[in-house]
């Protein structure tokens, strides 16, 4: 057992998590938040039985923990194995004890001592009201913004995909093999690539994949496959694409917990009101069931329904956002938090007895020497900075201060609650993000890369990195994952290419998996296999395990869309209510539908026109300036109580988090976007830039006014705070 193993590296992160709750927490809530239960929170002074309800403890850690955690953790750790393991461990495990923690905790505690006030309406009460304006145009904007990279990810792992394949290069059936083509009226030509068949965009060894799997390839009408002029194989024509089939069985699953949530909802409020645990278990039990019955859709009449491409994909979850953020919370919104959060507690703790059980070897070298200066497939910059915005949920997100100034401080029944609420939580999520860099981390070379290269992109990406693609054909994995350098395996003893192990996979879970980009699917995969090596009596069930893994990610990015579109619907609202009163009433269904139709079409823009590789900076980016500016107020917060000398606590955290956002944000606009505007993509490329500015200049003009307030020393907070908040962000 090494230092490669899962197993001393989750012991290790154990511990120091255990000190930094049992000495740092216990520092910052004596002398930094300075915690006093004399003092009666906002839970007791305007209770009302709805919004402010003292609660207990461990069930208020539940909520908020439920609240915090969503893809986030799940996915950035996922993606940034493309540099090593190790800068993303350390970033996880440091960020979250020094700076995630701190601005949850920090922030929850400011939030309960100023009447469960909201993080914008707590900018214009301790900093000014310009810096409470720019906090809520940025909440806004990256709520958009943040709803777009996880909705992505969903896209990603369910939608089916037209991948264009490099005109030039050749296609080799395997002897005797040959391809057979279908015309239909007013559409392309579709023609059937028989299994086994090997793509050349090369001369080098490396520079071949096989497909293992037969596939369709759609040809222009006017163009057709034309044998090479050396007789070997044919060659791809111009605007040629492959077609990838959606996921009927994730569909069907992430379909059926709708129908069941909304099940659950009447159950807890019509059918038997107040059984709320009796709810929830019968709600797990049934989606359950939905990931087994998934099994059955291949080959059903259900299936062409359930196969949906990109696009449709796409407009499901936005017609989905936009239902969700109309209905009444009580109807599928608490349904589905009750549903998701007994899930995420089981699955969470499944994964860590698995990496206990199983102990992984971490086969991601712990820095890689290929894409730590940058051209990864994930993240296409170096290392630093761009670790720490694809690493967001579980080190420090900025998202979480809206929940910290949310629900959760009109709750909070002592305030020495805030410690293991705030702080306790947040460490959760870390652990959460470690495990999935771990699953991520011990998934092979060639199998991590086979699924987060996209295919259209993998023949220029192979010859832009020829040292990359020689180690992983060194390694006996070469880049289509096929072991040509080993011809043990069955298919080799017969001359041929054995089928590689991700190829063995996709036969296993019955889904395409290769170019499947955005983490979801690399974490269902590498959750799949630890639960395989923790029971290896039970690979027939790994199919079960891939899909449930799906359905579980799945289903907490749609929980925040629920909740995302309707707290962005808010803010619209009230944004729209001061230019047209009527438009701001909450209970107003024509003014709901319109605001909740502009935010839907914001963050479904985003995820139609976009990709992985631009929406995840950017959400990354968005996500820890926001955290930015929750640190500023609190900073500020600390300095108005006469708690100067303790500011260091969360000014460290904010120039630290604050250099490497701004830093990643030149890169993105000199970098990616400015190349977008020059390969003539204007529209998408000037908004983006355009867009990164505005929430630089927001945060820029809140924290030169904090600055402001920090050089003048303890003053009394800039409007009263008497009385509960309204603010609805």
């Amino acid at each position: 057992m090494t230092l490669h193993h899962a197993m001393p590296i989750m012991i290790g992160v154990l511990a120091i998590l255990a000190i930094a709750y049992r000495y740092y927490s216990a520092f910052l809530a004596a002398r930094v938040a300075a915690l006093d239960d004399s003092q009666a929170t906002p839970a007791h002074r305007f209770k009302d039985g709805q919004n402010f309800e003292p609660t207990n403890r461990w069930v208020l850690f539940g909520h908020h923990f439920a609240a915090i955690s969503g893809a986030g953790p799940l996915i950035g750790p996922v993606l940034a194995v493309q540099f090593g393991f190790l800068p993303g461990l350390i970033w996880l495990v440091v960020g979250v004890c020094l700076a995630g923690a701190v601005q949850d905790m920090m922030v929850l505690a400011l939030s309960t001592k100023r009447s469960g006030q909201s993080l914008a309406s707590l900018a214009r009460t301790e900093i000014g009201r310009p810096a409470g304006i720019a906090a809520g145009l940025a909440i806004l904007y990256i709520i958009i913004i943040a709803l777009a990279g996880l909705g992505i990810v969903v896209v990603k792992a369910l939608g089916g995909e037209e991948i264009p394949m490099k005109a030039g290069t050749r296609l080799v059936y395997p002897e005797g093999a040959e391809h057979r083509s279908r015309i239909f009226a007013g559409g392309p030509r579709l023609v059937s690539i028989p299994p086994g068949t090997k793509y050349r965009f090369g001369d080098a060894p490396e520079q071949t994949m096989t497909f293992f799997e037969p596939f369709d390839l759609s040809v222009p009408m006017k163009s057709w496959l034309k044998t090479a002029p050396d007789g070997v194989g044919v060659i791809v024509p111009e605007d040629a694409k492959r077609l990838v089939p959606g996921s009927a069985w994730g569909t069907f699953t992430i379909a059926a917990t709708i129908p069941i949530a909304l099940f659950v909802g009447l159950y807890m409020y019509k059918i038997r009101p107040g059984k709320v645990l009796e709810a929830s278990i019968l709600g797990g039990v049934l989606v359950v069931g939905a990931t087994v019955a998934g099994a059955f859709i291949k080959g059903s009449p259900l299936e062409p329904y359930l196969t949906l491409s990109r696009d449709a994909t796409v407009f499901s979850l936005a017609g989905y956002g936009f239902v969700a953020a109309v209905l009444p919370v009580w109807l599928l919104l608490c349904p589905r938090d009750y549903i998701s959060s007994f899930l995420k507690i089981g699955t969470i703790a499944l994964i860590v007895l698995g990496v206990v059980a199983a102990n992984p070897k971490l086969e991601a070298p712990p820095i890689s020497p290929f894409f730590a200066n940058g051209g990864g497939p994930n993240l296409d910059g170096p290392v630093f900075p761009y670790v720490f915005i694809c690493i967001m949920c579980g080190a420090i997100s900025g998202f979480h201060a809206l929940v910290s100034s949310g629900t959760t401080p009109k709750m909070v029944d002592r305030e020495s609650d805030v410690r293991m609420i705030g702080y306790g939580a947040m460490l959760m999520e870390g652990l959460v993000g470690v495990v999935a860099l771990i699953a991520a981390a011990a998934l092979p070379n060639a199998m991590y890369y086979d699924i987060n290269i996209d295919l259209g992109k993998r023949p220029d990406f192979m010859i832009k990195h020829p040292d990359f693609a020689q180690f992983l054909k060194a390694s006996e994995r070469d880049p289509d994952g096929g072991h040509d350098a080993g011809q043990g395996a069955a298919g080799g003893a017969a001359g041929k290419a054995a089928p590689s192990e991700l190829a063995v996979m996709e036969g296993d879970v019955r889904e395409s998996l290769h170019g499947r980009t955005g983490g979801a699917v690399t974490l269902a995969v590498g959750m799949a296999r630890i639960f395989e090596q923790a029971l290896p009596g039970f690979r027939g069930l790994i199919a079960y395990w891939y899909h449930f893994a799906i359905m579980f990610e799945a289903l907490f990015i749609l929980t925040t869309i629920d909740a995302g579109t309707r707290i962005a619907r808010f803010l619209v609202q009230e944004f729209l209510g001061r230019a047209y009163k009527p438009l701001g009433d909450l209970e107003s269904l024509p003014a709901a539908m319109l605001a909740t139709g502009l935010v839907v079409f914001g963050w479904g823009y985003f995820i139609y026109t976009g990709s992985v590789d631009t929406i995840w900076p950017m959400f990354g980016m968005a996500n820890q300036l926001l955290a930015v500016i929750a640190l500023a107020v609190v900073t500020t917060g600390l300095v108005n109580s006469g708690r100067r000398k303790y500011a260091w606590a969360t000014l460290l955290p904010l120039l630290f988090v604050g250099t490497t956002t701004t830093t990643a944000g030149y890169y993105e606009i000199t970098g990616k976007f400015w190349r977008m505007v020059q390969a003539g993509d204007k529209v998408r490329g000037w908004l983006n830039i355009g867009l990164t500015a505005m929430l630089l200049i927001c945060a820029a003009v809140i924290l030169a006014t904090a600055a402001v307030r920090w050089i003048k020393g303890p003053a009394a907070a800039v409007e009263g705070v008497a009385g509960p908040a309204v603010t609805k962000a």
